[in-house]
């Protein structure tokens, strides 16, 4: 057990924007928690946050705070650019961490931020929240229990009719996004996906990328704020990728900022197994009749649509942060997942620079990156 009961874990927050608010309402649900400190380069964010969450004391600079030896753990609620910077200061400090998506601008970053975290002892995990949604957890379940059979083939997607967010700013800006609507939106669908089907390994991956609206100022999404201005636009608007995966598995992943077509802000999951099939359609971030499974009932052909709870979102995911760092159970699990689908967006934006498909582990190692895993050395063999 890596944390005792004596006295609460103490949490600091690297980020005070808008994420921070379903990280810190997160902490506040967890009965052995205390939230000590923030950290926010805007004096006037930081006090607000620290009146309405009761924080006590808020830095202007992370690495300021992030010297103090009585924060266990922190969260990493900061643009992506910094995920690494701000998560690799964290895990050296013997801090651990949980880091919104995605782990990092890329793999060699993500895999500097595992390895951070197995040499210091630390939990690191990514807030893939969308696993924490009462449907794909009622999804999963339905899955785990065998009513799927074996997945061999799913389709994910997440579309946006106009939806490029903030025009201009880190979001249009490669070196700081990492990309567009693929590690953006398509991380969670990607992340989903690979979480039903069991977590296969990829063996090829072939990508397609296409910029045709924000080169030409269109798509932006009306009212949304981002920090940074006056960023030309290096990033896709729209994704395709057909991935290859161990034992005859296929995933067809796409994700846009902005099309001409029905969507609105749309995502879905569409799994066909050998004993049944099942679909997640979200329109607009609703969670009401979104999931549909498919069957046979007395060799009828049957649909049905379970009644969902809404789900806790992020504050499941905390509370599971939380239980890894009281239990030090799979401490490495939640990294080596975030760093899996880090490895499988780079591979997907080299497919698309290449135009052609590639062999993942070849990428891998011509990329000087280790063998794909998601097995945790401290999980005790469980996968």
């Amino acid at each position: 057990m890596d944390q005792t009961t004596e006295r609460p874990i103490r949490v600091g927050i690297v980020g005070l924007g808008f994420i921070a608010n379903a990280h810190l309402r997160g902490y506040q649900a967890c009965p052995n928690v205390e939230i000590v400190a923030g950290a926010e380069p805007s004096r006037e964010q930081g006090a607000k946050m620290a009146k309405e969450y009761g924080i006590p004391d808020i830095y202007t600079d992370y690495q300021e705070m992030l010297q103090r030896t009585d924060i266990d753990a922190v969260s990493v609620c900061v643009p992506n650019w910094l995920h690494a910077p701000a998560g690799l200061a964290a895990l050296r400090s013997g801090k651990h961490v949980l880091c919104e998506k995605p782990l990092a601008l890329n793999s060699r970053e993500a895999q500097e931020m595992v390895d951070a975290a197995r040499d210091n002892g630390r939990v690191l995990q990514v807030a893939f929240n969308y696993r924490a949604r009462g449907d794909a957890a009622a999804l999963k379940q339905h899955i785990d229990d065998g009513g799927l059979g074996r997945i061999y083939y799913a389709k994910a997607s997440w579309m946006r009719r106009s939806g490029i967010p903030g025009m201009g700013s880190w979001f249009t800006n490669k070196q700081m996004s990492g990309g567009g609507p693929l590690i953006d939106l398509g991380v969670h669908i990607l992340d989903l996906s690979l979480w039903f089907m069991g977590e296969p390994l990829v063996e090829t991956i072939s990508a397609s990328t296409y910029a045709e609206f924000g080169p030409r100022g269109r798509g932006g999404w009306i009212g949304s704020v981002k920090s940074g201005s006056g960023n030309s636009y290096g990033v896709e608007d729209l994704a395709t990728a057909f991935i290859r995966l161990e034992g005859g598995q296929t995933l067809l992943l796409e994700a846009s900022w902005a099309t001409y077509s029905k969507a609105g802000d749309d995502f879905s999951i569409a799994l066909y197994g050998t004993e049944g099939g099942a679909e997640i359609e979200v329109q607009n971030y609703g969670w009401e009749k979104t999931l549909r499974v498919f069957n046979d009932v007395g060799g009828i052909p049957a649909d049905s649509v379970p009644r969902v709870p809404r789900g806790e979102g992020h504050t499941s995911i905390v509370r599971e942060f939380v239980r890894r760092i009281e239990t030090g159970e799979d401490q490495l699990r939640g990294g080596l997942e975030g760093l899996k689908r880090s490895k499988i967006i780079d591979a997907c934006y080299a497919s698309a620079a290449a135009g052609h498909e590639l062999n993942f582990e070849e990428w891998a190692r011509g990329n000087d990156l280790p063998p794909q895993t998601t097995q945790d050395p401290n999980a005790e063999g469980k996968e």
